[in-house]
């Protein structure tokens, strides 16, 4: 890889798009580096590395305000603290996964209903739904 990077380059090199770079700066997550004059503005391969540490800790769930937090902690060399964090956000998961749980369960009993055609000419779903 080359010791500097044009956006472009950057952006194939970590696989995001040019304006997800823009966000991140935007953001505070992505440093942006000053722009010569008259030039392109020229990134270090280690943003690669960076760009590819916010989409993996996105695809774990965590929100880029929580993103910058790990950023932050990273440098600060925080394990305890980015496991309390990690641990949290386990815990927002599996609140989560209960509920869909919940929502699969009504949700089939509904559909059972349709299927059985316990109401009738009324549909089950669209009672629910316009119930009171």
């Amino acid at each position: 890889m080359a010791t500097e990077l044009t956006i472009g380059k950057l952006a194939d090199a970590a696989g995001v798009n040019i304006e997800t770079i823009r966000y991140y700066q935007r953001r505070g997550l992505l440093d942006e580096p000053p722009k010569p004059a008259g030039g392109h503005r020229r990134y270090a391969p280690e943003q690669a590395k960076r760009l590819r540490f916010i989409k993996r800790a996105q695809a774990l769930g965590f929100t880029l305000d929580e993103v910058g937090a790990l950023l932050t902690l990273d440098a600060a060399c925080a394990c305890g603290e980015t496991r309390a964090l990690a641990v949290r956000k386990l815990g927002l998961i599996d609140q989560k996964m209960a509920d869909l749980a919940a929502m699969r369960q009504a949700l089939g009993g509904l559909v059972q209903q349709c299927d059985e055609g316990k109401n009738g000419t009324n549909c089950p779903i669209i009672d629910v739904l316009a119930c009171d």
